[in-house]
């Protein structure tokens, strides 16, 4: 390898392989796809080797890759380490942010939160990412992180701020047409709103020991907003977080004997929060506005 190394080729390459085809490279390190290609072509030209099988399912590494794949996460893990390092540097309590959490919480939860926190720290700017992805904070994709699950890393740190509790809600719309359940049993007689691919609502009612089939929940999605829209409708009777409810006026609470698993809420940070005056700032704020709010 007699060219000078380009380290965007380890991370194009690192892409690759997690996500397994050029295009979803492409979407994680927000590249063309052709870019992606030239990147691992190029890569495979210095080293001599061949990193991938292009397959019509996608890349499939070779060992080659596969043995290179443990010194090129080394080689990234040191490039974040320093990018972590130059924006500790950083003086002040000013600058960009940037939150990741679960869809209802992003979109429910953290607005009115972040309108106060605008006005405690206005030079702070705040990037909020609405997915239901455990984003990896190692690899800089967010600074703080807001999720159900407590992470594994050990660079991290999580600090359980607050639990979710949830609810079985309906519209006094859909109460005036189809009646009140009185007991868990009675929800088998009405239009349930249900999960489409995963299948916590069903085990919750087997759990019940109600045989609720896939096909007889009124409407399915995965999309936590679709899904508390379409509750918040009228068309059926849902599952969703109290904090939510308390938006609606219109929602009852139904069935208080039924008690619904509740949902830790941990804030996520990297142990280098330290030497950030700016992530500081923002991590003690929802520290203690979160519980507040839920």
């Amino acid at each position: 390898m007699t060219q000078r190394f380009d380290w965007s080729l380890v991370q194009s390459f690192l892409a690759a392989l997690d996500q397994g085809s050029l295009l979803g490279a492409a979407r994680t390190l927000n590249a063309s796809q052709p870019t992606i290609g030239r990147h691992i072509a190029e890569l495979e030209s210095q080293l001599g080797v061949v990193l991938f099988e292009r397959t019509g399912r996608g890349l499939l590494p070779t060992e080659t890759a596969l043995r290179l794949a443990e010194s090129a996460r080394a080689m990234q893990a040191g490039a974040d380490q320093l990018a972590r390092s130059v924006s500790g540097a950083e003086a002040g309590v000013s600058g960009t942010v940037r939150i990741t959490a679960s869809q209802p919480v992003a979109c429910m939860l953290l607005p009115p939160l972040l309108a106060r926190m605008r006005i405690e720290l206005p030079e702070v700017q705040v990037e909020l990412v609405a997915s239901n992805e455990v984003s990896n904070l190692l690899r800089r994709e967010a600074d703080i992180a807001l999720r159900m699950v407590q992470p594994t890393q050990t660079s991290l740190v999580a600090k359980r701020i607050g639990k979710v509790t949830l609810g079985t809600y309906a519209h006094r719309d859909y109460l005036r047409r189809r009646g009140t359940p009185r007991q868990p049993p009675d929800l088998m007689q009405h239009d349930v709103v249900g999960n489409d691919r995963q299948g916590d609502i069903a085990r919750g009612f087997a759990a019940m020991g109600l045989p609720m089939e896939r096909q007889q929940f009124a409407l399915r999605t995965d999309d936590l907003i679709a899904y508390w829209q379409v509750v918040r409708s009228g068309l059926g009777i849902g599952f969703v977080a109290d904090y939510m409810a308390r938006t609606e006026p219109d929602l009852v609470a139904l069935l208080p004997m039924l008690k619904l698993p509740e949902l830790p809420i941990w804030l996520t940070v990297h142990r280098e929060i330290r030497t950030s005056q700016r992530i500081r700032a923002v991590y003690d704020f929802l520290a203690k506005a979160v519980p507040d709010a839920l």
